[in-house]
This record gives C-alpha cells, sequence and structure tokens, in this order.
C-alpha cells in the first residue's frame, strides 16, 4: 500500500484529497494542527469505508515537527510514496496595515513550511528513488493579488520553488509539481458576502465557483501513473480567470 501525506487535510482541500486518494488505495496521513475533532472524522469516514488513515498533528511554520512527523511516517509505514503540501493560511490586507508577526507568520506556514516538508520528505524519496511531491499554491502566486501581497508572495514562492526541486529530484525518479488554484469554495472564502461571491463568479469564464473536488482530481491526475512524465509544472484550476 502507498503512503501519502496530506499536510492541512481536517478540511477544504486537503480533506477531499485526503479522501480521494484513500479510495484510490493509499494510506492517508490526515495533517492537522488546531482541528483535531475535524481530523478524526476524516480519518473515521475513510477508515470506515474500507480505506486507510490516521490523523497526526503537526505545526506546518514548525520544523521540529514537520521532522518528527515525517520520521514517524517513514518509521511505522516503511515509505513516503506521495506528499500534498496544502496546508496555508491566508492574509487580506493592505501591505501597510501589515504587522511584522502577520508577514513572518504567513511566510512561515504558507513557504517555509513547504520547503521543509519537502526537504524532509524528499531525503526519503531520494533514498527509496521513487517519490511524488505535489505543491499546492494559487492564482495569486502566478498574477499577485491586491490586498494579498505577502500571500501571493509566499505563493508565487511556492511556484519557483516547486520547479528547482523538479530539477534536483528527477535523476532519482521523484516528480515534483504544483497546483494552481483559483477561487475555489473553501472556508479560506468564508469572510467573503454572498454578493462579494457573485462579483467574482461573473468575471470567470466557466461561471461557477470551484469545488475541492476540483482541485483534488487534479492532484490525483499529478499522482497517477498517467502524469508520469509531467514534471515542474503548474495546473492552474481556476476556471479561466487566470490564463
Amino acid at each position: 500500500m502507498k503512503t501519502a501525506i496530506i499536510s492541512g487535510a481536517s478540511r477544504g482541500i486537503g480533506k477531499t484529497t485526503a479522501i480521494s486518494l484513500a479510495k484510490e488505495g493509499y494510506r492517508v496521513i490526515v495533517n492537522y494542527l488546531n482541528s483535531q475533532e475535524s481530523a478524526d472524522k476524516v480519518c473515521e469516514d475513510i477508515n470506515s469505508a474500507g480505506g486507510s488513515a490516521i490523523a497526526y498533528k503537526a505545526d506546518m511554520s514548525d520544523p521540529s515537527q514537520i521532522v518528527a512527523m515525517t520520521q514517524y511516517v517513514k518509521n511505522n509505514f516503511g515509505s513516503i510514496d506521495l506528499v500534498v503540501a496544502n496546508a496555508g493560511i491566508g492574509l487580506n490586507s493592505l501591505l501597510i496595515d501589515c504587522s511584522d508577526e502577520e508577514i513572518r507568520k504567513v511566510i512561515d506556514v504558507n513557504l517555509i513550511g513547504v520547503i521543509t516538508l519537502c526537504r524532509e520528505v524528499g531525503k526519503i524519496m531520494l533514498s527509496q528513488k521513487s517519490g511524488n511531491i505535489v505543491t499546492l499554491s494559487s492564482m495569486w502566486g502566478q498574477v499577485g493579488g491586491s490586498c494579498e501581497s505577502v500571500y501571493s508572495a509566499a505563493k508565487g514562492g511556492i511556484i519557483a520553488f516547486t520547479k528547482a526541486i523538479a530539477k534536483e529530484f528527477s535523476l532519482s525518479g521523484v516528480r515534483a509539481n504544483c497546483v494552481a488554484p483559483g477561487f475555489i469554495d473553501t472556508s479560506m472564502n468564508s469572510n467573503l458576502s454572498q454578493s462579494d461571491k457573485l462579483t467574482v463568479i461573473d468575471e470567470i469564464p466557466l461561471f461557477r465557483a470551484g469545488s475541492p473536488q476540483d482541485v483534488a482530481d487534479a492532484i490525483l491526475w499529478l499522482a497517477s501513473e498517467k502524469a508520469s512524465y509531467v514534471t515542474g509544472q503548474v495546473i492552474s484550476v481556476n476556471g479561466g480567470l487566470i490564463i
């Protein structure tokens, strides 16, 4: 059985990805930080349906916790075949109003956490001479978003980082790709009013918000053998909003 770590998997895109991967036969490690009840429920649903899942608490802004998680998975399951670096936080604010603490937190979780997770998983995958890495960026990492400058910087960094490790890891049989979602109907957008959501949707060529499953399906494809000749790429899941 292949083993996958999904960071930030207690809700939204991470949750849907964990459930979808379990249906494909993966043993999934459902990483969470604050939402233990939600993470346990994801695992319960997967396990009761005949899949295999365990919840693991680790703060993606704390390198020592990331190291401990990857070693736990390696020691207990023998290999790490897939990592989905999904955990992230938003920051919707004018740059001049962002505090030092807010800036550091967004960079620590959204960028440094991804780098650290991929470094630790990469050590194991390079030793195995096999593995698959999928990072999560954003359309704002591709073009920048007003009032989301720090978030955009972190997500843009993920794109460059993923392209770089795809080159580094390829000779060892490890692929690395990035998914850049657009406007997805998750709790990260729950601060928007219904009117604001409709305004955004009116600008999307496919005239709807994306679903977590839309993003999970792209991740599953990248993780599959159908994408065996794909590495270092950014897959945009945005309904045509950013082309």
